[in-house]
């Protein structure tokens, strides 16, 4: 039986794609700018169902990969949770 591995593209990808936005967008697109001055409302504009676009705004904004991305964003989700 053969062991099948995703690759670090197709674990990234499926991050990505299982991300949902929970929560007050608002309060925590504010919470983003405070701890991250380098981002704008721009970066910050989210469409439901365009998380994936966000995520790259913000990532390209902030030179980081999804996943820290990801990891950012939850922890202000549980922060104003």
């Amino acid at each position: 039986m053969e062991t099948i591995k995703n690759t670090p593209a197709e674990t990234q990808n499926k991050t990505a794609e299982t991300f949902k936005m929970t929560g007050n967008w608002e309060t925590q697109s504010k919470e983003l700018k405070t701890k991250f001055s380098k981002l704008t409302d721009s970066d910050l504009k989210f469409e439901t169902g365009k998380e994936s676009e966000l995520l790259g705004r913000i990532q390209t904004r902030l030179n980081k990969n999804r996943e820290e991305v990801i990891g950012i964003i939850k922890n202000v989700q549980t922060e104003k949770a």
